[in-house]
């Protein structure tokens, strides 16, 4: 799959990479959010939404790959999802104290449209199917951190990293193939593992015949042995 670069989404009406949510709204409403919307570029790295700062726009990803991350103690962060272009990015400060609770950070070139708030609100209060599709989707992703979360928290280690990779190739790649742009931090970040575990396992992985790894990328061998890993925990 190809995460890179492309060019600016220049009106909400007619952008091929808005989110899916989007369809629900009138051209009306489409021109309303385009007024009030502003398009930004991040290098791999940059911070997209910091935790902890004033939540003053919801943000949708038009083009790359970004992490949402829990920042912890000492420098120690929990990634609970990769985020792929049209998806929309939310959070519960929306309607509690307007403050962003995690932070997402760019994994490679991406593009993001910063939409007001106040106008997501005040669309979400007059139509309906859009405020049940919002909440239809923000369901799922807390559904699905909330599985995450419980893999982190009981899982060994060669459970929690089996269940991370078919993650990603299910869910992100759509392949059994992990680009490099999954960086073995990442995923020690993702599985609340060191960074020397994470290499640790890998390689048994690697030497059980599980997966094949080359030059940074993934492949998994053997789908069927790691889902039983995953299960057995």
């Amino acid at each position: 799959m190809n995460f890179g670069h492309q060019n600016n989404c220049t009106n909400c009406v007619d952008c091929a990479m808005r989110s899916p949510l989007f369809e629900h709204l009138s051209k009306l409403e489409l021109e309303l959010v385009n007024k009030h919307r502003f398009e930004i570029k991040f290098n791999k790295g940059e911070i997209i939404r910091k935790q902890g700062t004033f939540l003053s726009h919801v943000i949708s990803l038009n083009t790359g790959l970004a992490k949402l991350y829990l920042e912890g103690i000492d420098n120690k962060n929990l990634i609970l999802r990769i985020i792929k272009p049209s998806t929309f990015i939310g959070g519960p400060g929306m309607y509690y104290d307007q403050r962003h609770h995690y932070t997402v950070s760019a994994i490679v070139e991406s593009s993001a449209c910063f939409i007001d708030v106040n106008i997501f609100k005040k669309i979400t209060q007059t139509n309906p199917q859009f405020a049940a599709e919002f909440m239809k989707e923000f369901s799922i992703n807390m559904l699905s951190t909330y599985d995450r979360l419980i893999n982190v928290a009981q899982k060994q280690i060669p459970g929690k990293m089996a269940n991370a990779l078919i993650y990603l190739a299910n869910e992100i790649f759509t392949k059994n193939s992990i680009g490099p742009e999954i960086s073995k931090q990442d995923l020690a970040d993702m599985t609340n593992m060191s960074k020397d575990s994470t290499v640790k396992v890998l390689r048994s992985f690697t030497n059980e015949g599980l997966i094949r790894q080359n030059q940074g990328q993934i492949e998994i061998i053997n789908m069927e042995a790691l889902i039983k890993i995953s299960n057995i925990g």
